[in-house]
């Protein structure tokens, strides 16, 4: 893995914002280079896929598992400017679980927007059921790529209610269309990272500009959770160093996700190295 992410590691401040208001922004996480090249990998993507799934090119478009249709998307996982902040927050026992591309497209000529409440949710599905305690615990986290300008309100801007992380529960306006107290547009240019908390409150809302969304969603989560995605990535474990084949779910066995071996884990001797045992004590 470069060693270029220990410039990066996670910060007191980031730190701080993350605990307090579930999640935080790093600005130019990627080059224009790279910003532009992933854009027209999107972009052909978009043009493969909407067809098949009977999409308008003015209706929202979503890819999962879209980790393994292009290699530079490989690039990503482990990126200097933003990995290290992950295992900053969740440790060394991590993996990919999620990818999540998200494309939202400039509105029909002529089209109305709808007054309507925006659909506030917090990630993961069963798990805000099914595990205890209040607040249910964090498990997984979340970096939204952006890729194109989101500055300015309207253009299908990323909602967050700051601090909701710690809510099992979020309270609605009781006129049925009105968003809840607090939320927030995140409004950022292409090249930003945006990591949230999987229970963040969070809402993706309508396109009114003539500039289309689009982002990548990268999820990562301790290896003992089982993925959302297929994860379409055994083309990839051969050319990949043995931290990417961590993150892409290698493991020596199924005991190998609850207890695991050094060979399951080569993330913790890197860090070992480089950072010292008192980063990997637990």
């Amino acid at each position: 893995m470069d060693t270029a992410c220990l410039a990066h590691c996670l910060t007191q401040e980031e730190h701080e914002q993350f605990e307090r208001d579930g999640y935080f922004i790093v600005e130019d996480a990627l080059p224009p280079q790279m910003v532009k090249d992933l854009n027209a990998v999107v972009d052909r993507l978009d043009a493969q896929y909407r067809p098949e799934q009977g999409l308008g090119p003015h209706e929202r478009f979503n890819i999962m598992d879209f980790i393994g249709k292009d290699d530079l998307f490989l690039e990503l996982i482990d990126c200097p400017t933003t990995f290290p902040k992950v295992w900053g927050i969740l440790g060394w026992h991590i993996q990919l679980y999620h990818s999540h591309m998200g494309i939202t497209p400039a509105p029909a000529p002529g089209a109305q927007p709808e007054k309507k409440r925006f659909g506030w949710h917090q990630d993961s599905g069963r798990l805000n059921s099914d595990l205890e305690g209040n607040p249910r615990p964090r498990v997984s986290l979340k970096i939204g790529y952006f890729l194109t300008d989101t500055t300015e309100l309207g253009r299908a801007n990323f909602y967050v209610i700051p601090g909701s992380h710690l809510w099992n529960k979020l309270e609605m306006p009781e006129d049925g269309v009105s968003n809840p107290e607090g939320a927030t547009a995140v409004r950022v240019g292409p090249g930003t990272a945006v990591f949230f908390d999987r229970r963040i409150w969070h809402a993706a809302t309508p396109n009114f500009s003539n500039v289309p969304r689009k982002v990548l969603f990268y999820g990562y989560s301790y290896r003992w959770l089982r993925p959302r995605d297929n994860m379409t990535v055994d083309h990839y474990m051969e050319r990949s160093d043995p931290i990417r084949r961590q993150l892409l779910g290698a493991s020596t066995g199924g005991l190998g996700y609850t207890s695991p071996r050094d060979e399951d884990v080569p993330l913790r001797a890197w860090m070992t190295e480089h950072l010292g045992e008192e980063a990997v004590i637990a």
